[in-house]
C-alpha cells in the first residue's frame, strides 16, 4: 500500500460522496428516488447508460480476456456495441412511453395482473444479482492487488459504499456518479492505449505482427477459446440481444422526459461504447506483450487484473493507482445502478404493487426502496464471496443471456403481437430464467475436467459457455405456446382493444383514454 494509491482512491470516494450529498437534498419523492424525476438530458443519460454499461466486466474482464484469448476476447466488445442498435431502433421509444419505474410497469400497462408483475420482478432480481456478483468479484480482485487486503474485506467495502449512494441519493446520485465515471474511464483507457501505441511506434501493424511472432497467429484469429462455431454464435446472441433485456439499462429510459430524449441517449451511448471498446484491443494486446500471460495469471486466474498490471508497467505506482481508482469508480457506479434496480423490483413491484396494491405514501415508497436496497446488497455480497475464481466477463454474459431469453421475448411480444397474453408473459420469463440457470449449471464454466479451471471438477453436460442459442428460442417459444394455452381464459375483444391503445401509446406516448377525455 502506498500514499499515491490511497490518495487516488480517497479522491474518487470523496467526489462520489459529495455528489451523493448534493443529490440527497433533491431526493424526496419516489419519482426522484427511482428515476431522478425524469429530468436528465440526452447527453447526461447517454453518459449514465454508458456508465452502467461499461462495467468491471468491460474494463477489467474484456481487457483480460483479450490478453489471454486474443480475438475471442474481443467478441465481448463487438457484441456490446452492436447491442445498442437493437435498443435504439426497437426498444428505447416504446419502453419510455409505456413504463414508469420498472420493466414490470411496462408489462402491466397491457397486462394489469399481479402474477405478471411478480414474475417480471423475480427475473429482474436474478439478473441484478448475477451482474452484481461480477462487479463485486472485480472489485475484490482489484483492491486485493492494490492494497494487499483480503478479498472478502474488499467485497464488503464496495458493498457498503454502493449501498450508501443508493440509500441517500437515489437515481440522481447514481446517474451523476455514472456520468463522472464514464468520463474518467474514457480518459484512462485513452491514456493507456496511447502509451501502448508508443511502444509500437504508433503502428497498428507493428503491434499485430509483434503479437503474432511472440505468441502465434492464433491470438489474432477466432477459435482460441471458442473453438466451436455454435459456441461463438451463442455468445454473440447473448451479448447483442441481452442488452435490450437488462433491467438496469431499461430503467434508465424512465429518467428522461420523452421518447426523443431516450433515442438521443442511446445515440450518445453508442458512440461512447464504440470508442471505449476499440481501445480495449490496445489494453489487452499491450498487457500480453508487455506484462505477459504468466504474470497476469499469477495475479488473477481469470485475467481480471490485466489492465492495472499494464498501467504499472507503463507508469509505475502513479498510473496503476489512477487506473485502479478509475476501475473502482467503474464498479461503484455500476453496482449503485444495480442496487437501485433490484430495490425497485423488491420495493415498488413486489411490496408496493403486489402486497400493498399501490396504497403507499411517497414517504413509505422511499423507505421501502431503501430497505430493498439493503436486502439486494446483502444477498449479492454473500454470493460474491464464493465466486472469486470466475471471470467477470462470463458472469455478465450470463446475465445478458437471461435478459435475452426471459425479458426480450416479453417486451417484443407486448409491443408487437396482439394475441400475446399474461399466460405467455409468465411462461416466457419463467422458461427463459430457468433454462439459462439449468443449462449454465451444466456448462463448462461450472464443470471442467481440468482442476481449478471451473468451480467443480467433472465433464460438462452442455459444451456451451453461454447457452443463448438454446435458451433464447425457448423463451420466444414459451411465450407463444403460453399465449395459445391461455387464449381461452382471456376476453379476446377486450384484449384487442387494450392492444390498440398500447400500440398508440408505444409509438406516440399519448394514451387513447387521455385523448378521449
Amino acid at each position: 500500500m502506498n500514499l499515491v494509491s490511497v490518495g487516488f482512491f480517497l479522491g474518487i470516494v470523496g467526489l462520489t460522496l459529495v455528489v451523493t450529498y448534493i443529490a440527497a437534498k433533491r431526493t424526496s419523492s419516489a419519482s426522484d428516488f427511482y428515476t431522478a424525476g425524469g429530468g436528465l438530458t440526452g447527453w447526461q443519460n447517454g453518459f449514465a447508460i454508458a456508465g452502467d454499461y461499461l462495467s468491471a466486466a468491460a474494463f477489467l474482464g474484456v481487457s483480460g480476456a483479450i490478453a489471454l484469448t486474443g480475438f475471442d476476447g474481443f467478441f465481448f466488445s463487438v457484441g456490446y456495441v452492436v447491442a445498442n442498435l437493437v435498443l435504439l431502433y426497437i426498444i428505447a421509444e416504446p419502453m419510455r412511453n409505456l413504463g414508469k419505474y420498472t420493466l414490470a410497469d411496462m408489462l402491466t400497462a397491457r397486462f394489469n395482473e399481479k402474477r405478471v408483475r411478480g414474475v417480471a420482478a423475480s427475473g429482474t432480481i436474478v439478473i441484478v444479482i448475477l451482474y452484481m456478483i461480477a462487479q463485486l468479484v472485480g472489485a475484490g480482485a482489484l483492491i486485493k492487488l492494490l492494497f494487499g487486503i483480503e478479498y472478502w474485506i474488499a467485497v464488503l467495502i464496495v458493498g457498503v459504499m454502493m449501498t450508501t449512494y443508493v440509500l441517500f441519493g437515489g437515481m440522481t446520485a447514481t446517474s451523476w456518479v455514472q456520468i463522472i465515471k464514464a468520463g474518467l474511464l474514457l480518459f484512462g483507457t485513452g491514456l493507456l492505449a496511447t502509451l501502448v501505441l508508443v511502444q509500437f511506434d504508433f503502428s497498428l501493424m507493428k503491434m499485430f505482427d509483434t503479437i503474432a511472432i511472440e505468441h502465434g497467429e492464433e491470438y489474432l484469429v477466432p477459435g482460441m477459446k471458442y473453438t466451436s462455431t455454435i459456441d461463438s454464435v451463442s455468445m454473440m446472441m447473448a451479448l447483442v440481444l441481452g442488452t435490450s433485456g437488462l433491467p438496469h439499462i431499461l430503467m434508465r429510459f424512465f429518467t428522461v422526459k420523452d421518447a426523443k430524449t431516450a433515442r438521443s441517449s442511446i445515440s450518445w451511448t453508442t458512440w461512447i461504447t464504440a470508442i471505449f471498446f476499440s481501445l480495449t484491443i490496445f489494453l489487452g494486446l499491450g498487457a500480453l506483450h508487455l506484462v505477459g500471460a504468466e504474470s497476469i495469471l499469477a495475479e488473477s486466474k481469470a485475467g481480471n487484473t490485466a489492465a492495472p498490471l499494464l498501467a504499472f508497467y507503463l507508469g509505475g505506482d502513479v498510473l496503476m493507482s489512477f487506473i485502479s481508482a478509475v476501475a473502482f469508480a467503474t464498479i461503484l457506479a455500476v453496482v449503485s445502478g444495480l442496487v437501485l434496480t433490484g430495490a425497485s423490483a423488491i420495493s415498488h413491484d413486489i411490496y408496493g404493487e403486489i402486497i400493498k396494491d399501490g396504497n403507499l405514501t411517497e414517504k413509505q415508497q422511499v423507505l421501502a426502496a431503501r430497505i430493498g436496497s439493503i436486502s439486494i446488497a446483502i444477498i449479492s455480497i454473500f454470493l460474491a464471496l464464493f465466486a472469486q475464481s470466475l471471470n467477470v466477463s462470463f458472469l455478465v454474459s450470463f446475465a445478458f443471456c437471461i435478459g435475452a431469453s426471459a425479458n426480450l421475448p416479453v417486451i417484443l411480444y407486448t409491443i408487437y403481437w396482439k394475441k400475446f397474453n399474461s399466460t405467455g408473459v409468465v411462461a416466457a420469463i419463467s422458461t427463459g430464467v430457468l433454462s439459462c440457470l439449468i443449462f449454465g449449471a451444466m456448462g463448462p464454466n461450472i464443470w471442467s475436467e481440468v482442476p481449478g479451471a471451473a468451480i467443480f471438477v467433472g465433464k460438462p453436460l452442455v459444451n456451451l459457455a453461454v447457452p443463448a442459442i438454446i435458451t433464447i428460442p425457448l423463451g420466444f417459444l414459451a411465450g407463444y405456446v403460453g399465449s395459445m394455452i391461455g387464449a381461452r381464459k382471456h376476453n379476446t375483444a377486450q384484449a384487442e382493444e387494450i392492444y390498440k391503445e398500447i400500440r398508440v401509446k408505444a409509438n406516440t406516448g399519448v394514451s387513447v383514454q387521455d385523448v378521449s377525455h
